[in-house]
């Protein structure tokens, strides 16, 4: 095996550890909600285990298809023997490990001088200690790098922007093989657009501004034309294959542009970076943020090639771009603001220059930094199996999806509240999605469930709306379930009413 091999293989085991180290962290903060809980992450693994059952299928899905990230849920759970949580687990650090490789695409080859592994491993370590300081439960919280452990707030769309601006920099790099470079450019954008239209405001726009400015230069002036015509064609040939995909895009993302409420996202984003201020793990991601972007500044000024120059200026100026166009946009949703904190990190890897110590005083740090990352990692992993184990061993959801299993019966629930059970039962469809008037909910779930009439139980939690329901419908039980609660009509089922998004 050559050194080559040898070093991308070290870069790739101590991105692991860092992957397992993160993950257990986030694991066993109350973020765990939104790994393997929140009612949005659990699509994923509702759509594969949809598909891989056989059964017939006509989903009701966001503007967002979850096309990658399907696809790897549902390979998982092909593979490997473990319950669902464990796969949320495994998904959490194959998502971090994900975002090292493309990274490491960044990073450009390793030639004399450069250290393109050590300094990938670097950033997807700075990237993990951002994700480990974020720790509250909210969906919403201006907490965005831990995002990148679920299966669904837009993993595969953050990996997809890093990758595509690691094939612009390989072919700026004067890569014999810039035609080839520029066609996968292409079919990332392609691939990426269908799956989550947000790829065009993520990488594609601010690409095309930032890019501008390499059209009047001598000598990537053709690279750099022909990266653009590559990143609009695909964006455009993406978004166009979504018109197969039309009948399962119950929301196309229009109505969440709102110009005229500019004002408002402004307002909306600094009341979340308030909050995220009020604790020290706040301040101190702010700071590695901070840092990071003034890097990004200074390397974008500094660059001495034309390659270096557009990593540099993509960890900073996409990320600015993306915040001042959500607030243009009249946003509400921290979500979307993900590029800043996975962007910044690619300033570690613009001039992955290697440190100039002597050689045998480098060689001790890197091991010793190393063994202490490995062993980390050697740590992490049972502690992330502890926190999938908690997560399954829930006796309030057992004590819900075991009533409804024994039923036999259907019953209904409402987003918030019936997504988890819905995932957990021996048949999903049992629990049948719907307001609080008992009319279909068609949001992230597969509309043959509406094919039921009538349901005969309701269950209920604290995010439950108030049940609109006829003046004679009176449960011939209740029955606790910790945080649930079902209301047991089987002698007077209640109609559903026509399904809506």
């Amino acid at each position: 095996m050559t050194r080559t091999w040898v070093r991308e293989l070290t870069g790739w085991m101590l991105a692991a550890a860092v992957a397992l180290i993160t993950a257990a962290s986030v694991a066993s903060s109350p973020r765990a909600e939104l790994i393997f809980r929140d009612g949005d992450s659990l699509i994923v693994a509702l759509l594969s285990r949809s598909i891989l059952s056989g059964e017939t299928l006509d989903w009701a899905m966001s503007s967002v298809l979850f096309l990658p990230e399907t696809a790897l849920f549902a390979g998982l759970r092909a593979l490997l023997p473990l319950g669902v949580d464990g796969l949320f687990a495994v998904s959490a650090v194959v998502g971090v490990l994900a975002l090292y490789g493309a990274i490491r695409l960044v990073a450009g080859r390793a030639t004399a001088g450069r250290a393109p592994v050590g300094w990938s491993v670097v950033a997807v370590a700075v990237f993990g200690l951002l994700a480990m300081t974020e720790t509250s439960a909210s969906r919403d919280a201006l907490e965005l790098a831990s995002l990148q452990l679920t299966t669904t707030y837009y993993s595969a769309t953050v990996v997809a922007v890093v990758v595509s601006t690691g094939l612009t920099r390989r072919a700026l790099d004067g890569s014999a093989h810039t035609v080839a470079l520029g066609v996968t450019l292409g079919a990332v954008a392609a691939l990426s657009a269908l799956t989550n239209p947000l790829y065009a405001a993520w990488f594609t726009a601010p690409y095309l501004v930032v890019s501008a400015a390499f059209v009047f230069r001598r000598g990537p002036r053709a690279s750099a034309i022909g990266l653009m015509v590559a990143a609009v064609a695909g964006t455009g040939l993406g978004l166009l294959f979504r018109i197969p995909f039309a009948a399962w895009i119950a929301n196309t993302g229009a109505g969440y542009v709102q110009p005229s409420l500019w004002r408002e996202s402004i307002g909306y984003y600094a009341d979340l970076a308030v909050q995220r201020l009020q604790s020290p793990l706040g301040v101190v991601a702010l700071f590695v943020g901070l840092a990071l972007l003034a890097l990004g500044v200074i390397r974008s000024i500094r660059a001495d090639d034309p390659a270096s120059r557009m990593v540099a200026l993509a960890s900073w100026a996409f990320p600015v771009a993306v915040a001042l166009g959500a607030i243009a946009l009249g946003t509400h949703a921290s979500r979307y603001l993900e590029p800043i904190a996975f962007l910044p990190v690619l300033s570690l890897v613009a001039s992955p220059r290697a440190l100039r110590f002597p050689t045998r005083a480098r060689r001790a740090v890197v091991a010793v930094a190393a063994v202490v990352v490995l062993a980390l990692g050697a740590v992490s992993a049972p502690r992330l199996a502890i926190a999938a184990t908690e997560a399954s061993d829930d006796a309030d959801l057992a004590c819900v999806t075991d009533w409804i299993d024994a039923s036999g019966r259907s019953g209904a629930g409402q987003f918030w509240t019936a997504r988890l059970p819905k995932l957990h039962l021996g048949d999903p469809s049992q629990l049948v999605q719907v307001d609080h008037r008992l009319n279909g909910y068609a949001w992230l779930v597969n509309r043959e469930d509406f094919g039921v009439r009538e349901v005969t139980f309701l269950v209920e939690d604290s995010q439950s709306v108030p049940w609109e329901l006829p003046a004679s419908a009176v449960p011939d039980d209740i029955v606790g379930c910790g945080r649930w609660t079902i209301l047991d009509f089987a002698s007077t089922p209640l109609p559903l009413g026509p399904a809506h998004s």
